[in-house]
């Protein structure tokens, strides 16, 4: 690295390289994407932190990580070696312009044309670096490129995402950010739109008339861990709600865009967004159920109650379980239900998206019916196990004429031979070729806020002393059930 040419390079900036993002997500995600020959050749790294560290402890930090955490096992030494190799570290304090010089110094004599921005550090940290990138003239290279990638949350509400987009754009032009949600990079969702436009059986289906509801479930079985400080002010709601499931409800129930480019694939989006029926004031109460988990087994273990971790408030009334009935108001969607549910210590790890099909009139024919009241369940598989699942009915061997429920199964690893690839190695790759496509874009961003901040001042307005529970490693508070049976529905797992 030493001996550089006059080649224009590439320079991937990561901001709060000391944190655990990089350590578990970002480096081995390079890593991956470095065995797989899919990095430029001349991808440099630059750490900006300010912990006490040189190169070479930046270095031995982040192979530690790539050893740890990469997808693929045992690790090609060469190839980890060759990376490390393009690394280099910034010692600075994110308020310091002087760190901000040092790093345009450094960009300089590596010839660093190309600059990828990633803000990896904690959220209220944002606003100070983009501002500091601006007074240091980071934002533009006359030879080349430079974006800026900014993780979740954007924002803590409506406002403050406005605020945040301001200071961003008064550095960046809107086409040079990169809001990142990983569930965008993960291959299931992404192959939602492929089930949808590339398979001409489904389409035709993907409405009112053939839909009776849709379920969209997010469950974790891990806690809050050393995050109260941070989950506390957050819950379910901004964690979970305001991204990754309503990025996941816009997939879902988006038109065709007119071609797969990033603007047009977002322009679907926020449609959908901006068709979803307000919930605020007291239908915040009606249209949504909250829970927070109590002690409790997973998995065998037993498990403290939310308000005996540590750093949580006593008085805490923050949800660790929402569910909510959404509808979408447009001609596709009118009248079908949406139902989301998303927590904490819940049994199991999984995300899915279940498309209930509308049952027949089989009480015609006689048939003893086994296969319950929508037997046509279209499963989508995100996580942990990536597929989909088509369940229909299916006449039982023997003379009596009864229907039972079987299912159609597409696995990723089956079907494809290898694990697929993590979310961020798909985002980096993306962001690094300046494709859009998986990120959000302001207004989709806003939409979302808006959405949300009326059912969060709608619970506000209504205020509760405590929130149902549930012991950890159940499905959520009793009331749940009972929040979709209203509607003469059951939640639904693929099992």
């Amino acid at each position: 690295m030493d001996t550089l040419d006059n080649q224009l390079r590439t320079a991937l900036v990561i901001f709060g390289v000391t944190g655990d993002l990089t350590t578990r997500k970002l480096i081995p995600a390079l890593y991956e994407l470095h065995v797989a020959g899919k990095l430029p050749d001349d991808l440099l790294v630059v750490g900006f932190a300010r912990r006490d560290w040189s190169d070479d402890a930046m270095r031995s930090h982040l192979q530690e990580g790539v050893q740890a955490y990469a997808r693929t096992q045992p690790i090609d030494d060469s190839a980890l070696t060759d990376l490390l190799s393009r690394m280099r570290y910034v010692r600075s304090t994110f308020d310091d312009l002087d760190g901000y010089q040092r790093l345009d110094k450094l960009l300089n004599e590596l010839n660093a044309g190309n600059r990828l921005y990633y803000l990896a550090a904690p959220p209220q940290a944002y606003p100070v670096v983009v501002e500091k990138i601006g007074e240091a003239c980071l934002a533009e290279c006359p030879q080349g490129w430079t974006r800026i990638v900014v993780e979740k949350p954007y924002g803590y509400d409506l406002e403050s995402a406005e605020l945040l987009d301001k200071v961003v754009h008064d550095v960046f032009k809107e086409d040079q950010v990169y809001r990142i949600d990983h569930y965008l990079g993960k291959e299931t969702v992404q192959n939602i739109l492929v089930l949808r436009f590339a398979n001409g059986i489904f389409e035709p289906l993907w409405n009112r008339l053939n839909v009776d509801h849709v379920q969209i479930t997010v469950a974790e079985t891990v806690g809050i861990g050393s995050r109260a400080g941070y989950y506390d002010k957050t819950g379910v709601i901004r964690d979970m709600f305001q991204n990754h499931i309503l990025q996941l409800l816009a997939l879902t129930a988006m038109e065709a865009p007119v071609a797969f480019t990033a603007d047009a694939v977002r322009d679907e989006k926020l449609k959908i967004l901006r068709s979803l029926r307000p919930i605020n004031g007291n239908e915040a109460i009606n249209q949504t159920f909250r829970g927070q988990y109590v002690s409790g087994r997973i998995k065998g273990k037993r498990v403290v109650g939310y308000k005996d971790e540590q750093g949580v408030p006593q008085d805490s009334i923050t949800e660790t379980y929402l569910a909510a009935r959404l509808h979408v108001d447009n001609w596709r969607w009118a009248g079908v239900p949406f139902y989301i549910r998303s927590g904490k210590r819940l049994p199991r790890r999984l995300t899915e998206i279940a498309v209930h099909f509308k049952q027949v009139p089989l009480p015609l024919f006689g048939w003893k019916n086994m296969a319950g009241a929508a037997p046509n369940i279209l499963a989508i598989n995100i996580q942990p196990d990536e597929g989909i699942t088509l369940s229909f009915g299916a006449k039982s061997p023997g003379p009596e004429n009864q229907i039972a429920p079987v299912k159609m199964e597409f696995d990723y690893v089956e079907s494809f031979g290898a694990e697929p690839p993590e979310a961020y190695e798909r985002l980096l790759l993306d962001s690094l070729a300046g494709d859009a496509t998986l990120f959000t874009r302001t207004d989709e961003v806003h939409a979302a806020w808006k959405f949300v901040t009326d059912i969060i001042e709608g619970w506000e307005h209504n205020p509760q002393k405590n929130l149902p529970v549930y012991e950890a490693g159940t499905w959520g508070p009793p009331g749940a059930d009972e929040f979709i049976h209203q509607d003469i529905r059951h939640m639904w797992l693929n099992t």
